[in-house]
């Protein structure tokens, strides 16, 4: 029998047809068993007084009983796997920060190398074998560091009540503590804004105030997130009743959820 070539062309045609109805359901079928994390956040967190950097990771989702983090260039960052009575009761929710060591023993510079910008596979495998699977973009962009007051007063430098220089600012009550609006990534090339320069606009996310009292037995502190249009909170007088010293922090998230802090002290007259 003569083959012409518009059979053989029909042929391939139908093979080809055959292969893909072949293949595509078993790609969806995997599809179908991959969900994504409720949560799967990977950000920077600047300490902008103690000048010290860390990558902090902030995961949820359904019962796992194996969680892995790939880094863009395919590097594995974290690895865990739950044995025993753990494996079969399945983890939700993790949180971790990094070790933070100061400028002098691991520069900005160095630390940006370490972690890339890019987009970061967060994957784990659920107690009943489903895959786990999203994605977290991590971001070089640091806001800037708020310029805090505290009743129209500076921000004092050292707080460390055992060091001789000890400046906290000495106010009175009501305690409003304000600053101005961040709209910029971080200036300094030498501290957290090593990631980019020159600096660029940046939306923030929000503002987050900690207040702690330090002059009293047991801890206490106060914790309020800002909307990124108020930039100013009065601290309660029920919790400025409970002492006379207090350590405040003021963080400013960018849109990333990259954050800067910024720590600082005042006493009561």
């Amino acid at each position: 029998m003569k083959i012409t070539m518009p059979f053989l062309t029909i042929m391939l045609i139908l093979a080809l047809a055959l292969w893909a109805t072949s293949t595509v359901p078993v790609s969806w079928a995997k599809d179908r068993n991959e969900r994504p994390f409720s949560e799967a956040q990977l950000f920077f967190e600047l300490n902008n007084t103690d000048s010290d950097l860390g990558i902090h990771a902030s995961i949820d989702g359904e019962p796992w009983k194996r969680l892995e983090i790939e880094a863009p260039n395919g590097r594995k960052l974290l690895k865990i796997r739950a044995n025993g009575s753990l494996q079969n009761q399945g983890m939700t929710q993790l949180f971790f920060e990094s070790a933070e060591p100061r400028f002098e023993e691991l520069s900005p510079h160095m630390f940006y190398r370490r972690f890339p910008e890019g987009i970061y596979e967060i994957g784990g495998k659920t107690l009943e074998g489903n895959e786990l699977e999203s994605e977290a973009t991590l971001s070089h962009v640091m806001p800037a560091p708020v310029e805090p007051t505290v009743n129209a007063l500076p921000a004092a430098k050292v707080c460390d009540t055992e060091d001789p220089g000890f400046d906290a600012t000495v106010t009175s009550a009501p305690v409003t503590i304000s600053w101005p609006a961040v709209t910029t990534s971080h200036p300094d090339p030498n501290g957290g804004g090593a990631g980019v320069q020159p600096p660029v606009p940046v939306v923030i996310h929000n503002y987050e105030v900690v207040v702690e009292v330090l002059d009293r037995l047991f801890a206490s502190k106060f914790d309020l997130i800002l909307p990124s249009d108020e930039t100013s909170i009065t601290i309660p007088a029920e919790f400025i009743a409970l002492g006379k010293e207090f350590k405040y922090e003021v963080l400013v998230r960018e849109e990333s959820f990259n954050q800067t802090a910024i720590e600082s002290c005042f006493v009561l007259e």
